[in-house]
């Protein structure tokens, strides 16, 4: 069986077309349909339904799909390993999804990473917990930064980063900017923008304030951190933050930052990877990385505070 076989079922499986799969693999249509039927051929197996056109995989197409992404992810993490030169880091490219709450302290992990491999490459997506899961099952990406405590994937190993807190964004105009904490049931008065609650910050929030007895009523929802901050630099609107975002706006003049208080809850967030062996050489770079990171304070809560 030939490894790029296995590579061109992916990419068909991928595209639900041949033509586009063709052109993703740099080959002619009748190339990738040829080399599909060898491995059908070697496999004694029908791996996709056809017609005049690609219509779905059989069941046994569907195992074959899982079984090849892994074996595609190992063979380019052995072709990796091969070829490092130790002196100058890997090479290639990492690729993480991150929930959008932690994307302000991702980059403390990223520098860490990047000046250990100066010639490798980062491709960051914003990802929520459910789809950093079905990306690390399906082998899309090398790990993801998420909750840990609160709705946590499965088959994964984890390291802790970080504990998330919260905090009240508001106008320094606003007569709470000079508090040193604002409780929940305070928070609820005043007129909120909110992530929508198809995230799963905005589902924790909740949860945090249906323990003191009220709820989160925001007069506007969007699925967009920048959407929340663009709303508080114009208007009344205020807003409830994960505390790192004061990594990103702490240096705003009119912008006020107050810690959440009665409760004041926490969430673990941290690194996810596949619990699976052998790891990838980029997977292992991450994790020590990360191990490091923690170990040395990047993470702390000195480097995070609220202005």
């Amino acid at each position: 069986m030939l490894i790029r076989h296995l590579r061109f079922f992916v990419t068909l499986a991928e595209e639900q077309h041949f033509g586009r799969a063709a052109e993703r693999c740099n080959v002619t249509q009748p190339t990738l349909s040829h080399a599909i039927r060898k491995l059908e051929e070697e496999l004694d197996l029908g791996l996709i339904v056809r017609g005049h056109r690609f219509l779905s995989l059989t069941a046994e197409g569907e195992k074959v799909l899982n079984w090849g992404r892994q074996i595609l992810s190992d063979h380019d993490s052995m072709r990796d390993d091969l070829s490092r030169k130790h002196s100058t880091g890997l090479k290639g490219c990492l690729r993480l999804g991150v929930i959008p709450a932690a994307m302000p302290a991702t980059a403390i992990l990223t520098d860490a990473f990047m000046a250990r491999n100066p010639h490798a490459e980062i491709v960051l997506r914003s990802m929520s917990s459910r789809s950093i899961q079905k990306g690390i099952d399906s082998f899309d990406i090398d790990g993801g930064i998420t909750y840990l405590d609160n709705e946590p994937l499965q088959h994964v190993r984890c390291q802790r980063l970080y504990s998330e807190r919260y905090v009240f964004a508001t106008r320094q105009t606003d007569a709470l900017a000079g508090r040193a904490g604002i409780c929940w049931a305070e928070a609820v008065a005043h007129p909120l923008c909110l992530l929508s609650d198809d995230m799963q910050n905005r589902r924790i929030i909740d949860r945090i304030a249906a323990s003191s007895g009220v709820t989160l009523k925001p007069r506007i929802t969007t699925n967009s951190f920048l959407g929340v901050m663009a709303h508080l630099r114009r208007g009344p609107w205020c807003a409830i933050v994960p505390h790192t975002f004061g990594m990103v706006f702490g240096g705003v003049p009119d912008l006020a930052l107050i810690p959440m208080t009665t409760p004041a809850q926490v969430q673990e967030i941290g690194l996810v990877l596949a619990d699976r062996m052998p790891q990838s050489p980029m997977v292992r770079a991450l994790q020590d990385c990360a191990q490091r990171a923690v170990a040395n304070g990047l993470f702390g809560d000195a480097d995070l505070h609220e202005p």
